[in-house]
């Protein structure tokens, strides 16, 4: 029994039978949303519509089989598709054009690439870069990607040609085609939102994009639409998916779109491990982030080998298997056999289906992106960090979706070192009770006269070493009274670099040459050896190492007191 447990995936393991009812059921109502999401994904992606049905097929079967989150769903997201479309129209591989199978062949290439350097970030557990893209900058990306991907929609949703150059000069283009709006057009995909919209709001529960759909084209082939100018869809390739490594390829070509598979890396590492650790948090379970990298890596490697492009972990669909109570995979593996049997058996009835339609629903995904609570929060918590969201969503809208991944993780990565190069410090004091009170360091403040105790709210390295040691200078030059003791509260440092080490030995040279006594107080047994290895602590002296605060303080009223020669 032990054995046939070990067996099982991560992902499904402990699995109880009176679950099975429970899961299913949320699996078909997650398919209900994600098969109209994901062939709307086709058109940011600019892919055949089936390919978006593909990638909840064998993507997420592997994903199973491979990862660890009992709920994250794998399939097409809006961020990636972006990013791909983005990317490849960036290039501009010559004969290459979207909706081609050229365009779809690269396409999978990138999900191969991408696969690669997942397998590559799981053996050498590097799950934490993810944690290079800051909340902040993670919802500028996706607001910057959000409204970009609603206004590439609108042009189909009015029936109006689309215009070429940057964001502006489209949004420009469709506002001076309105006086042309295609009527019978725009009113399809304005129903679309509308019934979507009406469902959320006042039956949540009941997935409207799938009555949107499926009313409208009802509709659009009884008024027989396409015969009054509505554009259609038309036939739509089923059957089983192609099985097989993309074709046409030049490998010439490589080297152009390894960028592109790197930003889509990136985003699936940020965005996959976010979503995985909130849902396991919420639910009391503990996630394997490594492990679902690897799951995303062997996913990407069946999206790109079963005809289909670039897959990530979907926040959205995850927050609507939670919603409907779905305990483990098995519902994702449900949505996966819908969308499966659907896909051979009945994409046929797609064919009358107005572009307005995805058009509309593409909107919507668009306009759930754009995260205006989330902008407000951080707007109102830390100015700083709004601004830097505002700027990496104009420069996703304004230059480009893969030129706003790399903005993005420069300026996260500047986020951190500027942190760590100014951080807050505190003239540390005691008061009666013997507890640590702080103030913010300024010239002209004391623990109590002839004490200054220094906290440095930050690693010491070699970009803030200089910083620190300025600090505590401007601190001794302005004290108000004689300083005899100076104590470095070390409760925020584990450790110090070379760079940094040649600055405290500066610091100790100034002190001691004015006759102040030097002493550390709360270091760890990391700091200390390194301090050891640095050849410092015999130049502190072994007695002015202190394992907290009150002994600090009681040493010096001690020295105080002491008669001096």
């Amino acid at each position: 029994m032990k054995a046939a447990r070990a067996l099982l995936p991560v992902s499904l393991r402990g699995y109880k039978r009176a679950w099975l009812s429970t899961d299913v059921i949320a699996g078909a109502t997650l398919s209900a949303v994600a098969i109209p999401e994901v062939m709307g994904y086709t058109s940011i992606a600019q892919t055949p519509l089936v390919t978006g049905l593909y990638t909840i097929i064998f993507p997420t079967i592997v994903f199973v089989l491979l990862g660890s989150s009992k709920l994250l769903v794998v399939g097409a997201d809006s961020a990636t598709a972006a990013l791909l479309s983005a990317g490849l129209l960036g290039v501009g591989i010559a004969g290459v054009t979207p909706n081609s199978p050229e365009w779809l062949a690269y396409c999978g290439v990138i999900a191969l690439i991408c696969a690669g350097m997942l397998a590559i970030a799981r053996v050498f557990k590097l799950g934490f870069l993810g944690d290079f893209l800051s909340a902040s900058v993670l919802i500028g990306f996706l607001t910057g990607v959000g409204v970009q991907v609603l206004s590439g929609q609108i042009p189909d949703i009015l029936g109006v040609a689309k215009g070429s150059g940057n964001w502006f000069a489209v949004q420009l283009d469709w506002i001076k085609e309105i006086p042309s709006i295609d009527w019978s057009t725009f009113a399809y995909g304005l129903a679309t939102i509308v019934i979507i919209v009406g469902f959320k709001r006042f039956a949540p529960k009941i997935p409207g994009a799938i009555i949107a759909v499926v009313a409208l084209i009802i509709v659009s082939t009884l008024t027989h639409a396409a015969e009054h100018g509505v554009a259609v869809v038309g036939s739509v390739q089923g059957g089983f998916p192609p099985i097989g490594l993309p074709q046409g390829i030049s490998m010439n070509n490589m080297a152009s779109i390894v960028g592109i598979a790197f930003s889509c890396f990136i985003l699936i590492i940020a965005q996959s491990a976010a979503t995985s650790r909130s849902f396991a948090m919420k639910h009391g379970d503990r996630v394997d982030i490594n492990r679902d990298i690897l799951g995303l890596s062997g996913a990407n490697i069946a999206a790109g080998l079963s005809g289909t492009f670039v897959v990530n972990g979907s926040p959205t669909k995850t927050q609507i298997l939670d919603s409907q109570k779905g305990r483990t995979q098995v519902a994702n593996l449900t949505m996966a056999l819908i969308a499966l049997l659907f896909t051979m058996f009945f994409t046929g009835l797609l064919t009358n289906m107005p572009k307005s339609v995805l058009a509309g629903i593409v909107f919507l995904i668009g306009v759930d992106l754009i995260d205006i609570v989330g902008l407000r929060r951080i707007a109102s918590r830390r100015r700083s960090e709004f601004i830097i969201a505002t700027i990496t969503a104009v420069v996703v809208c304004a230059v480009g979706v893969e030129q706003g991944i790399i903005l993005a993780i420069v300026v996260s990565i500047l986020e951190i070192i500027r942190r760590q190069y100014k951080p807050k410090d505190f003239v540390v004091g005691v008061n009666s009770a013997g507890q640590p009170t702080y103030t913010p360091s300024a010239p002209g403040k004391q623990s109590e006269p002839g004490l200054i105790i220094f906290r440095y709210d930050a690693e010491l390295f070699y970009a803030n070493a200089n910083s620190f040691v300025d600090d505590v200078e401007r601190l001794i030059d302005a004290a108000p009274a004689p300083v005899r003791w100076l104590v470095l509260d070390a409760s925020s440092l584990d450790d110090i670099d070379y760079s940094a080490g040649l600055a405290l030995g500066g610091l100790i040279d100034f002190v001691q040459a004015r006759g102040i006594k030097f002493a550390i107080t709360r270091a760890d047994l990391n700091l200390t050896a390194t301090l050891h290895r640095y050849d410092l602590l015999d130049r502190i002296g072994r007695p002015m190492i202190f394992g907290n605060l009150s002994d600090a303080v009681d040493a010096f009223h001690r020295d105080a007191s002491a008669p001096h020669e």
